[in-house]
């Protein structure tokens, strides 16, 4: 077992990582699954710290989520309203509401997330 310590630069993390692929199947308990625990936590600890994952557009969210879903524009009518109001909506002339995006999470099964940080 290597004697991990708290992870600071890209050349360790890229180590931690390559351990992590070569020992994830361990079982828990064992020598290597400790370590395989203690390693989680460190990368964890050093991508919260390190890695900023871009944020999501809310709109392109709910088009992503439509394409998954083989959903059109017309599906979002009984939750948003009238075609032209899909339409502005999805193409960005008009912002969503507090209630539509409420609706839209939960028919599309969205995570708040993504309508938190809408400009």
């Amino acid at each position: 077992m290597n004697n991990w310590k708290v992870i600071k630069t890209e050349v360790s993390y890229k180590k931690a990582i390559k351990r992590t692929m070569e020992i994830f199947h361990s079982v828990d308990g064992s020598p290597e699954g400790n370590e395989l625990e203690l390693l989680l936590v460190l990368i964890k600890d050093y991508e919260d710290k390190n890695i900023v994952m871009p944020e999501l557009d809310p709109i392109d969210a709910i088009k992503l989520k439509m394409e998954e879903r083989g959903l059109k524009a017309k599906d979002l009518e009984p939750i948003i309203g009238t075609k032209g109001h899909v339409s502005s909506i999805l193409s960005g002339r008009r912002e969503l509401t507090l209630k539509m995006a409420q609706k839209l999470k939960n028919y599309l099964k969205l995570p708040s997330e993504v309508f938190m940080h809408q400009a």
